[in-house]
């Protein structure tokens, strides 16, 4: 590729609705790439994005994927609840990978804060087990200084049931 990449940001045609989009010419050896994004900030308190593209190698590449993601967070008064799906397509089915996350919040006071989130991540590696985390943690801020504990689980995380990968 030549290096030459053309970026377009849309001026807001509705309040708190931003949109972009890119576009990378094909090359020698190398298709044309795409990708857009959209993000919604219109209510308060509520964030949603979600964003698409591709990379394209030369024609039916293994290397050729696409790419996908939507994330949305609301924070109502001392509560936020966040989630986000993001998807990563190859032609060669192995690369593949969808990971899907949630998360809550909650701030107790100025001072404390806890929050519980969770992930899982699925492979496209045939025989392959889907990865799974999970996280609770605290945090208390005093003046200058932040004391924080975390209790972190993983399962998986090697693609099996192995007790290595737990």
């Amino acid at each position: 590729n030549g290096g030459t990449n053309f970026t377009y940001t849309l001026p807001s045609m509705v309040d708190g609705l931003a949109v972009a989009a890119s576009y990378q010419p094909a090359g020698a050896n190398d298709e044309s790439d795409t990708a857009y994004s959209l993000v919604y900030t219109g209510v308060e308190g509520l964030s949603v994005s979600y964003g698409a593209g591709s990379n394209d190698s030369a024609a039916g590449s293994a290397s050729n994927s696409d790419t996908s993601s939507i994330k949305a967070s609301y924070i109502y008064g001392p509560v936020t609840v966040a989630y986000s799906d993001h998807s990563h397509d190859n032609n060669t089915a192995t690369a593949d990978q969808d990971t899907t996350a949630w998360k809550v919040s909650y701030t107790v006071s100025d001072a404390i804060s806890v929050s519980y989130g969770e992930e899982e991540m699925k492979s496209g590696t045939a025989g392959d087990q889907d990865a799974s985390y999970s996280r609770l943690s605290a945090s208390y801020t005093s003046g200058g200084m932040t004391i924080s504990a975390a209790s972190v689980s993983m399962d998986n995380v090697g693609g099996s049931t192995a007790s290595r990968d737990d």
